[in-house]
């Protein structure tokens, strides 16, 4: 491991020149064009390295970007990241890429380019210093996690299929633990119609979608379950037209967070079992769970315990952790495949105007990738 640190400190400059561009290539989300660009860009650079790119076509969100090595054996692993970003386009002339007091900042470095950044490190340590991969690696970098991976998650199972363990290159958590679980999230939308009245000359025939959906609220607040690390949020609400109409129709927009399977059938029971609480309201509830639980199993503490093994040669002892946010590594874990997150940068403040990655350590975070990717799983 001393060779590939060595090798990886040696590279950090040229590393951080990549970082650079990769920010100062936009990627939102919903910006198609910005992040087709980006795509392009981040898979030329796999493929100058010798892997075989390829790109899912995706309608709406940014192509989905796959590049295959070849390793010494057969075994694969799946390297599973994302292209996109929260910030809209122009952000980065705001906040231009800067390093100040050895941390980069710039809008996506954190969640989630230093973690591509990492992938290309670790990868290419590999091929320098100890003459090729020792196993067969996928990169899959989609396009649409920061949006609920609506057009990439079939991508993202049937890539994770044949393969022994995914790891995943979000961010860490903080000081570099890993995450071993995550919340799967539930969205549920819930409308309470009414009827329709005047507000001063006959209220008494109306029936107030407002007053049923509030407290429909109060019965789904009550529904959060710390024992269980279950937490429902009611995040939106609209209703009525006019303040002297007694509204007809209002609505309420929820968000759930469950630690298991179980827990989330329970949940998913409990909502859909709401009733109009005034006489002659009515309910209409819609939703489910869009993302699974990523379970901290046997499998993934076994996965963990080989990462302290290689970071302890490093000099980190490395810790792990829980989240309530999700990844797509909530999905290939819940199809039973050996799944390990926060592999990506340490750092701070995703999703923030002040994000940022800790430059020094990103040699010990790739020479962590390398070493995982040689270990016997």
């Amino acid at each position: 491991m001393g060779d590939l640190l060595s090798y990886l400190t040696q590279q950090l400059p040229g590393a951080i020149e990549f970082l650079e561009k990769m920010v100062a290539l936009e990627s939102p989300s919903f910006d198609k064009p910005l992040v087709d660009e980006f795509v392009r860009f981040v898979g030329a650079q796999f493929a100058a390295m010798g892997g075989q790119v390829e790109f899912a076509h995706a309608d709406k969100f940014g192509d989905h970007m796959i590049a295959r090595f070849t390793g010494s054996s057969s075994e694969r692993i799946l390297l599973l990241g994302h292209t996109d970003t929260v910030w809209p386009a122009g952000e980065i002339t705001k906040r231009p890429f800067k390093i100040t007091g050895g941390r980069a900042f710039g809008p996506g470095v954190f969640d989630m380019k230093a973690g591509i950044l990492l992938i290309a490190m670790a990868i290419d340590a590999l091929q320098k210093v100890d003459r090729g991969l020792p196993k067969c690696v996928t990169v899959l970098l989609v396009s649409d996690e920061e949006v609920g991976s609506t057009s990439s998650r079939t991508v993202t199972e049937s890539e994770a299929r044949p393969c022994r363990a995914v790891f995943v290159l979000e961010p860490s958590l903080p000081g570099g633990a890993l995450k071993t679980a995550r919340k799967g999230i539930g969205r549920f939308a819930l409308k309470a119609i009414g009827r329709a009245a005047h507000a001063g000359i006959d209220p008494q025939n109306g029936v107030n979608a407002i007053e049923e959906i509030s407290q429909q609220i109060l019965k789904l607040q009550k529904m959060t379950d710390p024992v269980r690390g279950t937490t429902v949020t009611v995040g939106v609400v609209q209703g009525g037209t006019r303040p002297n109409v007694v509204p007809a129709e209002a609505a309420a927009e929820i968000d759930i967070r469950i630690s298991s399977m179980e827990e989330a059938e329970r949940m998913t029971k409990m909502i859909k079992a709401l009733s109009p609480q005034l006489p002659g309201a009515r309910l209409e509830i819609r939703g489910s769970i869009n993302r699974p639980p990523m379970e901290r199993t046997a499998e993934t503490i076994r996965l963990f315990q080989l990462a302290q093994k290689v970071a302890q040669t490093l000099g980190i002892a490395l810790k792990e952790g829980s989240t309530g946010g999700a990844s797509d590594g909530n999905f290939t874990s819940a199809l039973g495949i050996p799944t390990l997150d926060g592999l990506g940068a340490v750092g701070g403040g995703a999703h923030a105007v002040d994000e940022w990655v800790d430059i020094q350590l990103l040699p010990h975070r790739a020479a962590l990738l390398a070493g995982l990717l040689s270990e016997r799983l």
